[in-house]
């Protein structure tokens, strides 16, 4: 069985190969310092990317009985079913036999059906109270509890913005291209990846009561260094990032009453579902990992969210790191002069010929890979997958 890629997304993935990405992140976290923190989490959107890293670093690097939200599609009639879905039931088999209470939820964020029927069960099943809840949504469509559909566009604001960037179908490099967008265009994609539903989560759970004292929350967002700006920090990706920072401080206040805080996380840029969808910006990430792998600064999801909830959520001396912004600052690797000064010399030197090479595109293919269960030593990837076997063998608990 091989890997199936159209564009830059993956269309396929294997569940042996999955269990043992989710084993090596396993061993990771248990290997690197226990985390001091909560016992009770609420993860939304819990089954890939910088989700699951923060569900295994606070469940087997702190203990931790969590509750995953997640829209993933479970093997059947139409196919095998996503990389999400076996990640879920193989983070519950493994966190099952640690005695750890590991519940998911296959249904819409966005929802406030959802909403209460987690509050349902944390009122009757979960010990009636959370400590953090991690939000980590990528989505490019939402559906408002009003009805209201919005979709997201990736593009710029003013000039269309050109550069180039490369193809895992074909691993040939393409000039790509970010349309400008319009202020309507600007605004749904505010609404769906900005901190609105975050705010809407935090506030329903808050009314329950089922926000424990000194409760925290946090959500993921990136900035990047001045040379990705013109297609991140100031296209429609930045406009729902700064949203997302400014709703922070909001629920922040909103906090108070119970001694809780809310963050923003400023992460690192990294090979995520979510990020190899994003014109030209896989070229940066693979000269980027060759520079920090060159100065041993290079972290995975996993060892990212460790440090974070290690170092900065849950110090040892109890008080957490941020900017003068309240911003938990993750890419304080990436934005070291020395750092982006070498990934400036890498990009002038690019070429369609050579970026394989020049950059570390190896490493972002295998990380790409180990997104959907490929490139797993010890995985015999010869035989086809048998869609009753996985029916029957990985459904959810």
């Amino acid at each position: 069985m091989k890997p199936i890629i159209q564009g830059n997304v993956a269309k396929n993935c294997h569940p042996e190969g999955l269990l043992k990405a989710i084993d090596k992140q396993i061993a990771y976290v248990e290997s690197h310092g226990e985390i001091y923190g909560p016992k009770k989490v609420l993860v939304i959107g819990a089954s890939s990317g910088y989700g699951l890293a923060s569900r295994i670093a606070l469940a087997f690097g702190g203990g931790a009985d969590t509750i995953g939200v997640s829209f993933e599609k479970g093997p059947g009639e139409k196919g095998a079913g996503s990389a999400g879905w076996y990640n879920n039931v193989l983070f519950q088999r493994r966190a099952s036999e640690k005695g750890l209470i590991a519940k998911d939820f296959i249904a819409d964020a966005f929802s406030d059906t959802t909403r209460q029927n987690v509050i349902d069960f944390i009122q009757q099943e979960f010990g009636g109270k959370i400590d953090l809840v991690v939000y980590s949504v990528a989505s490019g469509i939402r559906l408002h509890p009003d009805g209201t559909r919005y979709h997201s566009t990736l593009g710029v604001r003013g000039q269309a913005f050109s550069g180039p960037g490369f193809e895992l179908e074909s691993q040939r490099m393409v000039e790509q291209t970010l349309e400008p967008v319009t202020e309507q265009q600007l605004a749904d994609t505010v609404k769906v990846m900005g901190g609105e539903d975050w705010q809407r989560w935090i506030t329903m759970l808050e009314q329950a009561d089922v926000l424990a004292a000194g409760f925290k929350t946090v959500a993921y967002s990136y900035i990047g260094p001045e040379s990705t700006w013109p297609l991140y920090k100031e296209g429609s990706l930045g406009a729902a990032k700064a949203h997302l920072h400014n709703t922070a401080d909001e629920i922040n206040a909103q906090l108070q009453r119970i001694s809780g805080n809310a963050y923003a996380v400023i992460c690192k840029a990294l090979v995520t579902k979510a990020s190899a969808f994003i014109p030209v910006f896989p070229l940066y990430i693979t000269l980027l990992y060759k520079v920090m792998k060159q100065k041993r600064l290079h972290e995975t999801c996993i060892e990212q969210m460790h440090r974070l909830m290690l170092d900065h959520l849950y110090p040892p001396l109890g008080k957490v790191t941020t900017d003068a912004q309240r911003l938990i600052r993750m890419d304080d690797y990436e934005l070291r002069p020395d750092v982006q000064n070498a990934v400036e010399l890498l990009r002038r030197q690019v070429t369609a010929d050579n970026f394989m090479v020049i950059g570390d595109f190896a490493g972002y293919l295998q990380e790409f890979h180990e997104l959907n269960g490929f490139g797993m030593a010890g995985v015999d990837y010869s035989d086809e997958l048998d869609i009753h076997t996985l029916v029957k063998e990985y459904s959810l608990a």
